[in-house]
């Protein structure tokens, strides 16, 4: 086994692409990594950069191996997505820090995903835990099984967050987002959370009419 393939085998989305839309990051006011969702793609989620679009603004979507940030039910036994788990973490751990590196300050940049995307989302802006502009969960929550302590230590110092859901979903259970939420909020986030009864696995105008009044309000010049 040569070491690029022990590295893919232990960090399989660490070379993955990052696809961009919107402000260049050498002059972008604020930065909004999209996180797709299970067998998506990240122009697929960039496609949510037209309804959310702001013109100063810059879009990153990473791109997971393979179409899944990692294999099993974000309910599922940690062990059981491992390495994935842990690679899709530093993804977007390096995906913010490209954003850094140019500049734009943690509180500029904002994180948003799709179901299994919003569940990476909430469980990065949780473990790597200051101020963001913003986290927009859309059908997604904190990262473990049930029974097992979710919260994490530190301060998100009045991060907005929204967290919208169907109920019932076939992948998130309506209980798991009213639990992450809750967290949020103990962590000292802005939180609110919406419940669309009946609604099937997709996102909704409301989630998007919502999203885009979190995004002026972090993002007010831009």
């Amino acid at each position: 086994m040569t070491a690029a393939t022990g590295s893919i085998a232990t960090d399989p989305h660490r070379d993955q692409p990052v696809r961009h839309f919107g402000a260049p990051l050498s002059s972008a006011e604020g930065v909004v990594i999209l996180l797709h969702g299970r067998g998506g793609s990240a122009e697929d989620i960039l496609s949510l950069a037209q309804p959310l679009y702001r013109p100063r603004l810059t879009y990153l979507a990473p791109q997971a191996a393979g179409h899944t940030w990692y294999p099993n039910s974000f309910l599922a036994p940690i062990a059981q997505n491992q390495p994935w788990l842990d690679s899709a973490l530093r993804k977007v751990e390096a995906t913010v820090e490209e954003a850094i590196a140019a500049g734009i300050a943690a509180a500029r940049i904002l994180l948003g995903g799709f179901s299994q995307g919003a569940c990476l989302a909430s469980e990065f802006v949780a473990s790597h835990p200051r101020r963001y502009a913003g986290l927009i969960a859309l059908t997604g929550g904190l990262i473990g099984p049930p029974g097992m302590d979710l919260t994490h230590a530190g301060s998100l110092a009045g991060t907005p967050a929204f967290f919208g859901s169907g109920d019932p979903d076939p992948h998130v259970p309506f209980e798991r987002v009213q639990q992450s939420a809750a967290i949020f909020t103990a962590m000292g986030a802005s939180v609110t959370v919406r419940r669309y009864p009946g609604r099937p696995h997709t996102i909704s105008p409301e989630e998007l009419d919502f999203a885009r009044r979190l995004m002026h309000d972090a993002f007010p010049s831009s």
